[in-house]
């Protein structure tokens, strides 16, 4: 990883970051995302090269026990200095939202500007304390997977590499020992993030179910699935809230993200049932462990898409009418876009025929390997032409 710093600084939520650090606009800055994507090594790599003189980073990982007093006296320090305080692993801190909370206030009536970069890699407790805390206080920048464009410039990845390995740079230099990446992945990645940012901070019944009903999940890419099956699945005597609970739960640790069917009836799409997309390829290619089928390939193609989709922040959906379904459904404001997914697998067009029936406004646009770059690009851009 860390001789591909210069390729980190790069990263579209690091060129954000840096913007907003700029702009020294008074909000408190919250870099938050998955686990093992850069977030600090590239943060680092910012700081060194553009507030070196300006800026005090301490990370409470390599503090014993910090209490909220920490905070305040380096929280002071750097006021005197006049530099922006730069906080990681803040999830790590007692009370740490109730005490940024009192210090931004008494700055805010003091008329002083507060300068401060939280980080963590607790992303369920640093939301938690967001919503309880800070609201209306900071601005949240959103960190990602990587995709096939930053895997492909960091690592030479290829694509047909991106859609079984991609998404954790960490992993990457493990591809050609097979065994060793799986063992990295499932402990590493998966195992730290299940043990330490859900199960540590989170109520689940049963964590050896719970931790089953992951590969589980996962196994349904880019398909939508009955609350009802999954419970089948996971063979409980819960119910559909369980299972509900459970994806809430990998959603907010940037696992997967669960998209709802399209409809113009709000009560419509708050009872479908969900469209699961594993977040990065690689989660996806657990269930797998050996060359994919073409069926697998093209699920794993749309899990890319769909990632990529999400990272525009606007609301996603899917969409299907009896036998006619849309792969995914972008809606901003009022413009409205039906995306079909090809990557060789044979499927027709009439879901898009059908959706653009009952939807005029819509744009039907298909995405396939040959146009995948231009997309990733700027996949706004690319829908809008």
């Amino acid at each position: 990883m860390l001789s591909n710093v210069k390729k980190l600084v790069k990263l579209s939520y690091i060129k954000k970051l840096h913007g907003h650090m700029e702009a020294d606009n008074g909000f408190i800055q919250v870099l938050l995302g998955p686990r093992q994507v850069g977030k600090t090594t590239s943060t680092l790599h910012l700081l060194s090269q553009h507030f070196k003189a300006t800026s005090d980073y301490i990370s409470l990982e390599k503090v014993f026990n910090p209490g909220p007093e920490f905070i305040v006296e380096n929280w002071s320090r750097a006021h005197k200095d006049k530099k922006i305080l730069v906080i990681d692993e803040i999830q790590k801190c007692e009370s740490w939202s109730e005490t940024i909370k009192f210090l931004y206030d008494e700055n805010k009536r003091l008329g002083i500007k507060t300068r401060v970069v939280l980080l963590g890699s607790s992303s369920l407790e640093i939301q938690k304390g967001l919503t309880e805390s800070l609201t209306g206080r900071f601005q949240l920048i959103q960190a990602h997977h990587w995709n096939f464009d930053e895997s492909n410039r960091g690592y030479k990845l290829s694509l047909d590499e991106c859609l079984k390995f991609g998404g954790y740079p960490g992993s990457y230099p493990l591809i050609e020992q097979h065994d060793s990446w799986v063992e990295y992945l499932k402990n590493s990645i998966v195992g730290t993030v299940v043990e330490k940012d859900i199960l540590q901070y989170q109520s689940v019944r049963s964590p050896a179910l719970f931790r089953q009903a992951f590969e589980i999940i996962v196994g349904y890419p880019a398909q939508e699935i009955s609350y009802t099956k999954l419970l089948g699945q996971i063979q409980d005597r819960g119910n559909v809230e369980l299972v509900k609970h459970y994806l809430r739960l990998y959603e907010g640790a940037f696992l997967i993200k669960t998209i709802e069917k399209y409809s113009n009836k709000i009560v419509k799409t708050k009872t479908s049932s969900p469209k699961i997309l594993p977040l990065a390829p690689c989660l996806y290619y657990l269930t797998v462990i050996d060359d994919y089928q073409s069926d697998e390939q093209g699920r794993a193609f749309e899990l890319l898409v769909g990632a990529q989709l999400v990272r525009t922040g606007w609301p996603l959906y899917y969409w299907r009418q009896g036998k006619d379904e849309v792969d995914f459904v972008l809606k901003k404001g009022r413009r409205l876009w039906a995306i079909e997914v090809k990557s060789g697998r044979k499927k027709s067009a009439k879901g898009l025929m059908k959706f653009k029936t009952e939807f005029p406004q819509a744009s039907p646009v298909i995405i396939t390997k040959d146009n995948y770059i231009q997309f990733e690009k700027d996949p706004l851009a690319f829908l809008e032409r």
